[in-house]
């Protein structure tokens, strides 16, 4: 047998460098995805320009693809968007990919003849996964302003602000590595969603911010909050309305009014929320712990 010279090892390598790169790239084929970002839609993204258009268009192609979309916010950019649904189903599994920023507009009355309640919507989106390291800014500062919790003359707002970022009918949604900051109301939330992870998130607002729950549940079963830094001026994490199988866990929470079931039962209805874990919070200069709410 012809012993095994340097020149064999070095066919040899090069083979076995082949043959991982085929298998690589057919395991990519196999799991085909198409890229698609904001500015591929005619997106400014100069934090002034309303690029909200651009971002339904891009939405609307994302989510028809017949192969795995991720859907690109790019870095070092910030797209002003006003009020938005995105709405499922997607065909395929869709990536929302955050790099850079998402901004509301500042001021109140450009919510005028448009949806109140909301900001960012997704409705009815399976298996979505939102992530990207970059931020969500739902530049409340004005809706607080005009709050009748912080402005005690008249005239001031007795209505809800909208929700920055909320989910409803949802079902595998993944939240995660991004920051939310100064939401107008709700900083995240979801409504009769299911496997539902919000994990290494950071949700930051002043303290003297009404009515800025961090992550707020609603009729919404087996979550996962994990890992995360929230600061806000209301609960770090609220819950209420049927919700079940809920792990509340490594969360650092404070200032603000703590971790809340509640409230329940108000003009006497029944609300069942169960089957709630709590553990290795850090609470730090908030005005409850743990707590239950009642009517």
């Amino acid at each position: 047998m012809a012993p095994v010279t340097r020149s064999h090892l070095s066919v040899l390598r090069g083979f076995v460098a082949l043959a991982a790169a085929v298998l690589y790239f057919s395991g990519a084929a196999a799991e085909a995805r198409l890229l698609l970002t904001l500015d591929d839609f005619g997106a400014v993204g100069d934090g002034v320009a309303n690029d909200t258009q651009a971002f339904l268009d891009a939405w609307t192609a994302a989510c028809g693809s017949q192969e795995q979309a991720v859907l690109a916010v790019p870095a070092a950019k910030a797209y002003r968007i006003w009020p938005l649904q995105l709405t499922g189903p997607c065909k395929k599994k869709l990536k929302l990919l955050i790099a850079g920023t998402i901004v509301a507009p500042a001021s109140p009355d450009e919510w005028a003849g448009r949806g109140w309640m909301k900001w960012l919507y997704i409705y009815g989106v399976d298996n979505l996964s939102v992530s990207g390291g970059g931020t969500i800014d739902g530049a409340g500062q004005e809706w607080w302003a005009r709050s009748c919790k912080r402005k005690k003359t008249q005239p001031c707002n007795t209505v809800s602000p909208p929700r920055a970022v909320h989910f409803e009918e949802c079902r595998g949604v993944s939240v995660q590595g991004v920051t939310l900051q100064n939401g107008q109301h709700f900083h995240l939330s979801f409504t009769r969603c299911t496997d539902v992870k919000a994990n290494f998130l950071r949700v930051v607002a002043p303290a003297d911010s009404p009515n800025t729950d961090g992550i707020h549940l609603n009729d919404t079963s087996r979550v996962e909050i994990m890992d995360n830094l929230i600061s806000v001026g209301d609960d770090c994490v609220s819950m209420v309305g049927n919700c079940s199988d809920i792990r509340v866990s490594d969360i650092s929470c404070g200032p603000g009014h703590g971790i809340s079931i509640g409230s329940l039962g108000k003009n006497r209805t029944t609300d069942r929320v169960e089957n709630v874990r709590v553990e290795t919070c850090l609470l730090t200069n908030t005005t409850n712990g743990v707590r239950i709410k009642s009517w």
